[in-house]
């Protein structure tokens, strides 16, 4: 591995620390609203985001034709597992957000009525099943 290969892999990590200590210290040291430190946090991911995809696809087209097929292939096995990371993640998210409110609501549930702790937890339940399908869908986009 190069070092140039090495130092592409270590850039979008190192947006991600900067980005959160800049927001951080905006935010707690200085005073700055919170919605404007996450409105740069979304900037400097986009940036990441980018940078990511901006770069391979730069590469690959500067190769040769005889590369070139094999770049297009490569971008779309990349592309795959891009899509897979996403279908993973922001189903984790939703489910994520599905649970923080029917947790709490079941959890609230029970211990007025013991009875109704199946019927809750049926919605808890539900509400992770959302990321469970997200996976299921990954594993499609990988394999099929």
């Amino acid at each position: 591995m190069s070092v140039f290969t090495l130092i592409l892999l270590t850039l979008p990590v190192l947006f991600i620390i900067i980005s959160m200590y800049l927001s951080y210290r905006g935010v707690a040291k200085r005073g700055r609203s919170r919605k404007s430190a996450v409105v740069r946090q979304l900037i400097s991911f986009a940036a990441m985001v980018i940078f990511c995809v901006a770069c391979p696809l730069v590469a690959s087209a500067a190769g040769d034709e005889a590369t070139a097929a094999q770049a297009v292939a490569d971008n779309s096995v990349g592309l795959q597992y891009i899509a897979a990371g996403l279908v993973t993640g922001l189903s984790g998210i939703g489910g994520g957000i599905a649970v923080c409110g029917a947790a709490p609501a079941a959890i609230g549930a029970t211990s007025e009525d013991p009875k109704a702790f199946g019927k809750s937890l049926i919605f808890v339940a539900l509400a992770e099943g959302i990321a469970i399908y997200g996976v299921l869908i990954s594993i499609i986009i990988l394999f099929v």
